[in-house]
């Protein structure tokens, strides 16, 4: 493989070789038999494109907004804890990558650097994810530190009542470095019993009670939007549209929670037909390409998160590989448009699209 990384796939090669296993395989592993891990890149694969043929593509705009927050490109970096197992810059180097690249960083609760440290790392549009503990008093002083801090919105995480059974981190003995974020306001020692240390920290800490009235709550302590992270059905779209959320995240965790779930970019048309515009609805899982965006955006995205292949440029290759993975996909996604017909965003359609769903409808 020549030194400089052509593709996702590639990044992904350097940040094997550059890992510790145990590192590694917390990133990259999934829950148990990581069947929906391997469905939700394979899923982009049964989605075929239908371009658009003689439409002046001269000038390809990828610009669009978000909350009312403006962007090169519908690419977000997803939250992803404790980077700092794949480089020692983490998430401060992230987070200066994201901003050079016009792109919206999720931070993580998790992440190795205080909300403080990576929002003096540089001048972007950022948000912040949550958790919901048991001491809901350390959720609060989370919310107000990153409104303190400049983030621009919650990104509410609500598929982890409990911690999916992440084999690799079992068998691993995956130990966590400190979440710095919860100096001070939270225990992080545990003992896992020869097992994950992490899985043990969320056992003991992350509260299973939490339910939808607790959405009422969450506002009542911050003027920030909030979004959902976790949805993957209809049913809980529509609610959550009833109760008031400023966004939906079409999401099964990275497949690190409950496995034999469905793809994500697999449900994304049923949920955007729930919401029917209400509020925006992002994407997050699988996506490796330009062609996955493009898909994604032509199902009803209104943008994208990405995940794995941040980390796998920051364990490659720090800042400068967070970098190349983001203009690596906003490239990708450039000629995709362009070869699709497609010189603006908006111009991305349905039409554009043809899916598994669509050829058994066309049999019938």
């Amino acid at each position: 493989m020549q030194d400089e990384p052509v593709n996702i796939s590639e990044f992904q090669q350097l940040a094997k070789q550059a890992l510790p296993k145990m590192y590694y395989d917390y990133f990259n592993g999934g829950a148990e038999d990581e069947h929906t891990l391997r469905e939700n890149t394979a899923a982009f694969g049964r989605i075929l494109l239908r371009p658009r043929i003689l439409v002046d593509v001269s000038e390809i705009d990828m610009s669009t907004t978000l909350l009312g927050y403006n962007m090169s490109s519908p690419i977000l970096v997803a939250p992803t804890g404790m980077q700092k197992l794949a480089h020692p810059e983490g998430e401060k180097a992230t987070a200066r990558a994201a901003a050079a690249c016009d792109a919206i960083m999720v931070l993580s609760f998790s992440s190795n650097y205080t909300v403080e440290e990576v929002a003096s790392s540089c001048s972007a549009v950022r948000f912040f994810q949550l958790y919901v503990f048991k001491r809901r008093d350390v959720s609060a002083t989370l919310v107000r530190r990153a409104e303190k801090n400049g983030f621009k919105a919650i990104v509410l995480t609500v598929d982890t009542p409990r911690l999916g059974r992440r084999e690799a981190d079992i068998r691993n003995k995956m130990v966590p470095p400190k979440m710095s974020n919860l100096e001070g306001l939270l225990s992080v020692d545990v003992d896992a019993k020869g097992g994950s240390d992490l899985e043990a920290f969320a056992s003991q800490t992350l509260d299973p009670s939490l339910s939808w009235k607790d959405i009422e709550w969450l506002r009542s302590i911050t003027n920030l939007p909030i979004l959902l992270k976790g949805i993957i059905t209809a049913e809980d779209a529509k609610k959550a549209v009833e109760i008031g959320v400023s966004g939906i995240v079409v999401s099964n965790h990275g497949a690190r929670q409950l496995d034999y779930t469905p793809a994500t970019i697999s449900v994304l048309e049923e949920v955007v037909k729930a919401v029917s515009g209400a509020v925006p609805v992002l994407l997050d899982g699988g996506i490796r390409r330009g062609t996955d965006v493009f898909k994604a955006l032509a199902l009803g995205a209104n943008a994208v998160m990405v995940g794995r292949p941040i980390v796998y440029g920051l364990a490659a290759k720090g800042e400068y590989g967070v970098k190349r993975v983001i203009k690596m996909l906003q490239n990708e996604l450039e000629l995709t448009m362009a070869l699709c017909g497609c010189p603006r965003i908006k111009d991305i359609s349905r039409n554009h699209v043809h899916t598994e769903g669509d050829r058994i409808k066309s049999l019938m």
